[in-house]
């Protein structure tokens, strides 16, 4: 089969979350499993100047963008064993940042219609178009709308990927004509509660709609986690599926990573402490043998910052340091920096994404916190999995389906159910104790190593939901 991957962001050209590393690294498990992949995105203005040249130039077209004539070039290159394509229009492109523009509903509509109208030029033929989050949620639409029975786009079957529900590409109705070129009389697609809806207009559209866990699949048809769309999915689960995210096994792997101070074994753990030893000195905490607990994420209200900051000086005093690493709100923000003043040593922080210190966290570290209000899969905890170091995380998404209570036979890391600071600082104080007992946390360590979070089992279950479609 022939599987076209089509997002916002991959790495290694753009990234600015978990979207990236899903799909710079699922396409090359199903390449390895026998399939062809290709992956296109936008040609950003922040790809370094090193991966640009070794891009081709393919071609140069015109994108209609409703009543616009849009310049749309068409650029490729080769990372590893994949092909990717970029969609250049420096109008929409060439600027700092990826999203967060006034006009983010108009360059994500050129994009759509230019991955369609990219496939006229190039040299391969998809039997599966692979769309992920709201920035390609128009693909599907515009392919029933306007392409299925055009030569050369017949039989091609769309899949579309929720990795955070809460970003649907809300906007007013008059875009639909005005900015989509969408006719009036297909509205019905993507209206829904008085607005256009552009992953409503994907779940309406796509052959089938996959989450990034099998527990986010059933989360998001309630609404405490759907932001609104419950109702719909509800009417759609006949094709919604939960499958979970991995991790490239290549990237992050103790045994061979050079960003950090020793590498390390499931079998051989002495790499472990050289690494725990260099982020005590590069990041400025006090030198001894106390547990770190590291944080690496986003700081918004959906990871549980609040729970940390109702319970981190209790934290502290119970003899734990913190190694933080993050960006976002600008309350939570503060709330970090004046916990790393007032307990200079014992919290440590490092605003912003720095991807090499993230993974000297997760090997420096000895637990990391991830109590998230929400999460579709989250990859820090099989990150901090890999990396021998136990994730204390809420039952919720992707957490519930990997991360299993050490009060268990075969536990890997800790977890507690309710969004409660009280139930979070129980599952610290229950790994403070297992960590003062050598042997017992030795052996915790190996269980999570021996984790196999690669991306190996999902790809499969992938290739078999593009066969399923294929058949139908």
């Amino acid at each position: 089969m022939k599987i076209l991957f089509t997002a916002s962001e991959a790495v290694p050209y753009a990234a600015s979350g978990g979207l990236a590393d899903v799909v710079g690294s699922l396409p090359k498990a199903i390449q390895a499993a026998g399939h062809e992949c290709c992956v296109v995105i936008p040609l950003y203005k922040s790809i370094s100047p090193e991966l640009r040249e070794k891009m081709t130039f393919v071609k140069n077209i015109t994108v209609d963008v409703s009543w616009r004539k849009q310049y749309c070039g068409i650029f490729e290159a080769e990372w590893g064993d994949i092909t990717y394509y970029f969609i250049d229009n420096e109008y929409y492109f060439s600027r700092d940042g990826l999203y967060g523009f006034y006009d983010d509903c108009e360059r994500f509509v050129f994009f759509d219609r230019a991955v369609l109208e990219m496939l006229r030029y190039i040299d391969f033929k998809p039997d599966v178009i692979h769309c992920n989050d709201w920035q390609t949620a128009l693909i599907p639409v515009y392919y029933n709308i306007y392409y299925k029975y055009q030569q050369g786009y017949d039989g091609i079957k769309n899949v579309f990927t929720i990795h955070n529900i809460e970003y649907q590409g809300k906007y007013g109705k008059e875009i639909l004509n005005e900015v989509m070129g969408i006719p009036m009389y297909n509205a019905n697609i993507l209206e829904y509660d008085g607005y256009i809806n552009m992953m409503k207009g994907a779940i309406e559209s796509a052959d089938m709609i996959t989450t990034v866990s099998p527990s986010y699949a059933w989360e998001i048809l309630d609404p405490w986690y759907a932001h609104g769309l419950d109702r719909i999915l509800v009417t759609k689960q006949y094709k919604l599926k939960g499958i979970l995210n991995g991790i490239d096994t290549e990237i992050y792997s103790p045994e061979k990573d050079t960003a950090i101070a020793g590498n390390y074994t499931a079998d051989d753990f002495s790499g472990k402490a050289a690494c725990k030893k260099a982020l005590i000195e590069e990041m400025g905490l006090e030198p001894g043998d106390e547990p770190i607990i590291g944080i690496v994420t986003r700081f918004v209200n959906h990871k549980g910052i609040d729970l940390i900051r109702c319970a981190m000086e209790e934290i502290i005093g119970m003899g734990i340091k913190f190694a933080v690493l993050g960006s976002g709100e600008r309350i939570y923000e503060e709330f970090f920096r004046e916990m790393a003043a007032r307990y200079k040593g014992r919290v440590a922080l490092t605003l912003g994404f720095v991807p090499e210190l993230s993974r000297r966290i997760y090997a420096g570290s000895d637990m990391f916190l991830m109590p998230s209000q929400s999460e579709p899969c989250g990859l820090a905890q099989l990150i901090a999995m890999r990396y021998g170091t136990a994730p204390i995380v809420r039952e919720t998404g992707g957490l519930r389906d990997t991360v299993r209570d050490n009060g268990g036979i075969d536990g890997n890391g800790y977890t507690f159910k309710t969004y409660n600071a009280n139930d979070m600082l129980d599952a610290i104080r229950r790994a403070k104790r297992d960590y003062d007992n050598k042997s017992a946390w030795s052996e915790l360590m190996k269980r999570a190593m021996n984790c196999d979070y690669s991306w190996k089992a999902s790809a499969e279950l992938y290739i078999e939901t593009y066969k399923e479609l294929k058949e139908q």
